[in-house]
């Protein structure tokens, strides 16, 4: 098989998850939080100690967990299907030691062994698992690190009842998803499946799951753009259903009256799902 059909055939496999995350780039990157501020120490300590000569960041989006390696390590490699996202990872990133590249989790254009760490920032549940780990390993050199982060949602803010509203909201959204043509639902992995199938792959000499504690801040209309920027929600709207079907009225009203405009403290749990090969 060549590389032209091979890529041929992913992007038919990858059109819904790509077309998903398509269209909202710059609100999705003023929305989202960055990796937890711990994560480089803790994956540098799993990895010998010293900073990375590169890090890939497999499925980067907008590079806002690129940009984060950027004073932590000598070089950075974002790989992004969305052309749509990597035009705002472009945009947004000064660093001249950060760079993008078009491709998906399974199958990079980098060579092998180049990297100390890999990366997957709350995408890992978008991409082919074992392809994705066979992938890593052939990017890491040997006792290098490879991570699944992905936050708990919605981060705790100074009102429960906040998070109550975004569950009301989340769950109309996960029952009409149900009713999107099949073609339009983008294959997705249970995150809860993580760390099982990453030690199920055979590809890494040991597995663990860690937590890491971030702190952020942010007040109603962030908290609204978080939700608006799932891309569950947005297949829906661009799909044609009605902001009301879905319950945004109701959740936004609630944000504002129980968030108010003022910043406020948050707190995201990150889990970590590392592997070493």
């Amino acid at each position: 098989m060549t590389a032209g059909s091979d890529e041929a055939q992913d992007a038919v496999a990858f059109a819904a998850t790509v077309q998903r995350f398509s269209g909202f780039a710059d609100h999705y990157d003023r929305c989202r939080p960055q990796p937890p501020a711990a994560l480089a120490g803790l994956l540098a300590q799993f990895g010998g100690g010293e900073p990375p000569a590169l890090v890939v960041d497999l499925g980067s989006g907008t590079g806002l967990s690129s940009r984060y390696w950027a004073d932590k390590a000598h070089q950075v490699v974002g790989i992004e299907p969305s052309a749509d996202m990597r035009a705002e990872a472009l945009r947004r990133t000064t660093a001249t030691n950060v760079r993008f590249i078009a491709g998906y989790a399974h199958r990079t254009p980098l060579a092998a062994q180049c990297a100390q760490i890999v990366t997957c920032m709350q995408s890992l549940h978008w991409m082919e698992p074992q392809g994705t780990f066979a992938e890593a390993r052939r990017l890491l050199v040997p006792g290098g690190v490879f991570a699944a982060i992905d936050y708990d949602w919605p981060p705790a803010t100074i009102s429960w009842q906040a998070a109550q509203a975004w569950s009301r909201c989340t769950e109309r959204i996960e029952e009409l998803e149900q009713v999107l043509p099949r073609e339009r639902r983008a294959p997705r992995w249970d995150k809860a499946g993580h760390l099982t199938r990453m030690r199920e792959s055979g590809m890494f000499r040991h597995s663990r799951e860690l937590l890491l504690h971030h702190r952020d801040e942010g007040d109603a209309d962030r908290y609204i753009g978080l939700l608006r920027s799932q891309g569950g929600l947005m297949d829906l709207l661009k799909a044609g259903h009605a902001e009301s079907a879905l319950g945004l009225p109701q959740f936004e009203a609630a944000a504002r009256t129980l968030l108010g405009s003022a910043p406020q403290h948050w707190h995201w749990g990150a889990r970590v799902r590392l592997g070493v090969v």
